[in-house]
């Protein structure tokens, strides 16, 4: 079953004369765009941790968790940012709005160069965090609005390894500055990092802000005709829409099940992905005072690039089985269970613990795929509603994660994390039982939208029936 859809999958790719080439156009200019800005917010936000560990921490003198607590202030400005952001797409072009917000967190990722404690950085980063929140929930909202389901995990999965590439890419980054630039001008090597790394999001800008296609309904973009204009909203359901900032609107969002189902989703995949995102194998190579600048830098890189894999390859696999996109939750329980009791493990040796981290890794996958479940999942919803689930959905994950890290990660719990070891397990199970609760509800869902379809269609055919004059029974 699995080969046969596999094969009607690449023989039948489209099924509107054109509609090839319209991907093709849209893949371009929208994918190039979106993974470019997503591969630069990630750069400028996961830097910290490469500067932190060569020299910023010794240069400004943190203490303590100081460290953890500039993430969670960052964190703090991200979830306040994303439900607006992404509402203010129905008010502000993409085109125009995207790039402004990198302009804001270019400028204060370069700012960040000047700063001389732990809490200049505080400040910095929280308004860094509003202008970045933007980024990751509008291109999901983006890419729902106009790709298919077929279409959508592949996509999703190559934005979110963009991000995932600029984490790894700043590693590498800041080895090689680190090595050529530090002294230069009277500036350490880490001060120069954030410089450049504001310097990069310009051009990009620049970019988006000439040919980014927007939404199909609004778009302009010279290079689509306004065949392919048509054909691009004809390719995504009409669905009905009704104007939010209003109280019905509120009302409609809190008794829906796709608020609560996604947004518990992503809060709880979200701490088992922070098991990587807190760059844990770093601060336990930081602790253990054994490994060069260079090593604490290009070592955990390898956590990224298996979640890079990991991400495309069960995007790409759940688009081939018709979106089941549920099945990266089971794989996530499993993963989160055995790579922690690894960990935790007394007698483990250096090689078992980077081989759990490594494999840790793969959690990355969650991102691109549960984005893409929910995108699918409410493609009959009107648009404002399929916003902010979106846009809540990373809202609850980060709130959440904003005390998570501290409690569980900070980096005074290096090397073993013994805690946070414990609560991977925990979120893994919790993980498996709420993908399989959510599993039934979307499929309930999708039943009866389809069987109101077909008394919809019966219901038509007969008033058809009824107009020629033929006697229905």
């Amino acid at each position: 079953m699995t080969f046969k859809r596999i094969r009607e999958y690449v023989s039948h790719p489209y099924e509107h004369p054109g509609e090839g080439k319209l991907v093709r156009k849209i893949d371009f200019f929208i994918l190039t765009f979106c993974c470019l800005m997503y591969f630069t917010n990630y750069l400028d936000r996961s830097n910290l941790a490469n500067a932190y560990v060569s020299g910023m921490k010794e240069e400004l003198g943190f203490k303590g968790n100081q460290y953890n607590q500039i993430n969670t202030v960052f964190t703090v400005g991200y979830v306040v940012g994303q439900v607006p952001s992404n509402l203010a797409l129905y008010h502000l072009k993409p085109r125009i709005f995207f790039p402004s917000m990198m302009i804001i967190w270019g400028a204060l990722t370069m700012l960040t160069a000047a700063v001389h404690n732990p809490r200049d950085i505080m400040a910095i980063r929280f308004f860094q965090g509003i202008a970045e929140s933007s980024t990751f929930v509008g291109t999901h909202y983006i890419l729902g609005s106009w790709y298919t389901a077929r279409e959508l995990g592949k996509r999703s999965g190559i934005f979110t390894s963009s991000g995932l590439a600029g984490t790894m890419f700043g590693g590498f980054l800041q080895t090689a500055i680190n090595s050529s630039l530090n002294g230069a001008r009277g500036m350490s090597g880490w001060r120069w990092l954030f410089i450049i790394d504001g310097l990069i999001t310009i051009p990009i800008a620049i970019y988006g802000l000439v040919l980014f296609p927007d939404t199909p309904s609004t778009t302009s973009a010279f290079y689509l005709s306004s065949s392919e204009r048509a054909l691009a909203i004809s390719r995504v359901p009409e669905v009905p829409e009704r104007r939010p900032w209003n109280l019905d609107f509120v009302k409609r969002v809190f008794s829906s099940w796709y608020w609560y189902g996604f947004v518990m989703l992503w809060i709880i995949a979200g701490e088992t992905e922070s098991f990587s995102s807190n760059s844990l194998l770093a601060l336990y190579m930081k602790s253990t005072k054994r490994y060069s600048v260079a090593q604490l830098n290009n070592y955990p890189t390898g956590v990224l690039a298996v979640g890079i894999v990991s991400t495309l390859f069960w995007a790409t696999l759940t688009d081939f089985l018709g979106g089941k996109r549920y099945l990266v939750g089971y794989w996530i329980g499993i993963t989160g269970v055995v790579t922690a009791a690894m960990i935790l493990n007394p007698h483990a040796s250096t090689g078992s613990i980077f081989g759990a981290y490594y494999w840790a890794g793969t959690v990355y996958a969650c991102q691109a795929t549960f984005f893409a479940w929910a995108n699918d999942a409410m493609r009959w919803e009107e648009d404002s509603l399929r916003a902010v689930v979106i846009a809540s959905m990373n809202c609850g994950s980060n709130a959440v994660n904003a005390w998570w890290s501290i409690l569980f990660y900070s980096a005074n719990l290096a090397p073993r994390f013994t805690k946070g070891m414990w609560a991977m397990i925990g979120t893994s199970i919790a993980l498996v039982i709420w993908t399989s609760g959510l599993l039934y509800m979307a499929t309930n869902a999708e039943k009866k939208r389809v069987t109101k379809a077909q008394v919809g269609d019966g219901k038509e055919e007969n008033f058809k029936a009824d107009a020629t004059g033929d006697i229905n029974v």
